[in-house]
């Protein structure tokens, strides 16, 4: 970190992570400090606000040990930016960018701030080519596309820890080209934490990740993804590869920047959160993309698990404002031991049309699409029906209607193992084929 030789003894209080310091001289907001404590130790932190001259600081560690009066805070004159090369890949850091793996921090290339260079609207490069996740169910009928922004909305108990571990193992490009994987964990328990880096470890390199534990500093839930963005916008604009970024989960981060807003006084909005949820969440969705004329692409896939099962909810609410779809998981199928247990009819990709076709996923990929979203949700509705006069009151088109529905959640949306395009499209024409071959009509 570049020091500036000023120096302050002004802590007036200290409320958590957040300090309060009095008489500083032009600080700048954003501006990266350094903590020192009483017994020498370091804490590096942020300037959040700025009223005349006291200044409010966020510590990146824990605060406990500080001293109103015998703690000094150091101004750099600098913002806080991220350490960037290709040399972090294969790495885990924590979230504030200190290895977790044991293994000495490489020498970077260069520095960048954490808050990235907004993307031109104008400069954005239509998303059009597909990315293969593994699962039938998205694939097929969600289709993720490059530099889209496409969040898994879950519930608590559902497997959406398993979901993102697949989609970490078994995501690929179908044609080809530089591909790596940044994951970003908030608020992980040490088991979850332990689950994850089996996965990682087992990937083979391609990959960076950030780790926040529970027991880890609230505030640095706010900065490890922004940190992650960072290196992908780098990875992905500077070295021209293409990024995917998992993001598990945006309700720890946004509980997160609750309690630094709570500990800041600022007037509360919905359920507690800061009237700027909606901006500060468009600051992370929106560094995905890809940038007309220049290879590599960011894609992201946030996981947010929905509070007491509301999709109302103000963090998948403005989430959805925000992003170009929304995956959602069911209890019920889950219930059932359908994995993974994606709700096909409220889920949706809005760029899947740019990403399937000839010359990307297959010619019939969107009539196939079409007739099993048709087939599934008839079959669907007359589940209503079946619960007030029985299968057996039914006609024998609407029978087959039930089967239908039943043998596509069994055998299209549940999977054991990986599927490419290729096999989900023919997974999905096959039970049509049987579907019409019984009386079902296309």
């Amino acid at each position: 970190m570049r020091l500036a030789e000023h120096s302050y003894r002004t802590v007036a209080a200290i409320r958590g992570p957040l300090l309060f310091l009095e008489e500083v001289f032009s600080p700048r907001l954003g501006e990266e400090v350094l903590i020192v404590y009483p017994d020498g130790r370091t804490l590096e932190g942020e300037v959040l606000r700025i009223e005349e001259s006291t200044v409010l600081v966020e510590v990146f560690g824990e605060p406990r040990g500080l001293d109103r009066e015998r703690s000094r805070v150091i101004f750099s004159d600098a913002v806080k930016q991220a350490p960037l090369s290709a040399a972090c890949i294969g790495r885990i850091f924590d979230g504030s960018f200190r290895p977790r793996d044991g293994l000495p921090m490489y020498i970077p290339e260069r520095w960048e701030p954490v808050t990235g260079a907004p993307i031109n609207p104008a400069a954005r490069a239509r998303p059009e080519q597909f990315i293969e996740t593994g699962f039938a169910v998205i694939d097929g009928l969600n289709t993720l596309v490059k530099g889209q922004k496409l969040p898994i909305f879950s519930c608590s108990g559902l497997p959406s820890r398993e979901i993102a571990a697949g989609i970490l193992r078994q995501a690929r490009l179908v044609d080809g080209g530089d591909f790596v994987v940044v994951f970003v964990a908030l608020g992980l328990t040490y088991h979850n934490y332990a689950y994850y880096l089996e996965v990682l470890n087992g990937m083979g390199g391609g990959f960076v990740a950030f780790a926040n534990l529970a027991d880890d500093p609230v505030v640095e839930r706010l900065l490890a993804p922004r940190l992650a963005l960072a290196v992908a916008e780098y990875l992905a604009f500077e070295r021209g590869m293409d990024v995917l970024v998992v993001i598990t989960d945006m309700v720890n981060y946004c509980d997160a920047l609750r309690e630094v807003s709570a500990a800041r006084e600022e007037l509360p909005g919905r359920r507690g959160y800061p009237g700027y949820l909606y901006s500060d969440l468009a600051s992370i969705y929106e560094r995905a993309g890809r940038i007309k004329g220049q290879e590599g692409s960011v894609t992201m896939l946030p996981v947010v698990t929905m509070p007491e099962d509301d999709i109302t909810h103000p963090i998948p609410d403005l989430t959805g404002y925000i992003t170009e779809g929304q995956i959602v998981l069911s209890r019920e199928l889950h219930r059932r031991g359908i994995f993974p247990p994606v709700d096909v009819l409220p889920s949706l990709s809005r760029l899947m049309q740019q990403g399937i076709g000839a010359g990307r996923t297959r010619e019939d990929h969107r009539a196939i699409a079409n007739r099993l979203y048709r087939a599934y949700a008839r079959g669907r509705d007359l589940r209503k029906l079946e619960a007030i006069v029985g299968r057996e009151g039914l006609p024998p088109r609407e029978k087959q209607m039930l089967s239908f529905a039943e043998a596509f959640e069994e055998r299209f949306v549940h999977q054991k193992e990986r599927r490419t395009i290729g096999e989900s499209l023919d997974a999905g024409l096959s039970l049509l084929q049987e579907a019409e071959g019984g009386g079902e009509g296309g």
